[in-house]
């Protein structure tokens, strides 16, 4: 029994799906886009970072993109990008608490992100041909509800295999069970 409340979607995940679902008009995305570039601005005057650019635009899946461009951004992306991780959580928190509803906005660093998101495809298709071709479910290591998402959006469409996030706090991780 405690097995399937831990399959269940998070609030948060839940109210992403909500929003994408309900559609956002260009004013509110744009009011979104202000307030977590301000977020980002305000955040970075507090680091020896020069001078930056930051990039807006929709991601495949309808969510805000925010890329930021500069000459020494490594300190902002951080061991394993856990920097770039806690900066998207505010950016995430300031955003929600503004606007009074979740958006997907995701903060990238010079198309860090992007190419974790490639990695993490990746991995996903290979867990999804290895829980097909043994016949059992495979278990990905924790992540954060950034790259949970990631895989559950590259494996939707894949007839073989169905997603699940399990687990609590930062041991939640993705199972993927063959069909």
């Amino acid at each position: 029994m405690a097995e399937e409340e831990n399959v269940e979607l998070t609030a948060e995940e839940a109210q992403d799906a909500q929003v994408e679902q309900d559609g956002i008009s260009d004013e509110d995305l744009d009011r979104i886009a202000d307030t977590a570039i301000a977020t980002i601005q305000d955040i970075l005057k507090h680091f020896d970072v020069g001078e930056v650019t930051i990039d807006e635009y929709e991601g495949d899946e309808g969510e805000l993109i925010l890329d930021i461009t500069g000459d020494d951004l490594a300190v902002l992306i951080g061991r394993h990008g856990k920097t770039l991780d806690a900066l998207q959580f505010l950016v995430s928190a300031i955003t929600v608490r503004t606007m009074g509803f979740r958006y997907p906005v995701i903060v990238d660093i010079e198309g860090y992100k992007n190419r974790q998101r490639e990695k993490l495809e990746s991995i996903a298709r290979n867990a999804a041909a290895k829980a097909a071709k043994q016949h059992r479910s495979v278990k990905l290591r924790p992540m954060t509800p950034y790259e949970r998402r990631i895989v559950h959006i590259a494996l939707r469409d894949d007839e073989r295999v169905e997603t699940a996030s399990e687990g609590e706090g930062s041991a939640r991780h993705v199972v993927v069970v063959p069909l």
